[in-house]
């Protein structure tokens, strides 16, 4: 499986990436392993994410969800809280 996913990092800010390793990525960011951007905003908390067949959808979200404004990707997140957002379903 592949995942774009948004973390929030200690400084209020939001990342987006891909991977095929969910639970090993958010470690590896609060290990200071992750992106540049995060090693100086830890520690960060998953926020949101989605699941893909393949790493061309994933990548392929990844930069869709990175083109949202913070307002717009904020409230993608309080989709997928309250469950009115069903994740992996764009194209």
């Amino acid at each position: 499986m592949n995942y774009t996913y948004m973390v929030e990092c200690a400084d209020g800010t939001l990342y987006t990436g891909w991977t095929t390793d969910l639970t090993g990525r958010i470690r590896a960011h609060n290990l200071g392993r992750g992106a540049k951007y995060t090693k100086s905003r830890l520690p960060v908390h998953l926020v949101y994410y989605e699941e893909f067949e393949t790493k061309q959808e994933a990548m392929r979200r990844e930069y869709a969800v990175k083109q949202l404004t913070r307002s717009d990707k904020l409230r993608l997140i309080k989709g997928a809280e309250s469950g009115t957002f069903t994740a992996g379903n764009h194209t």
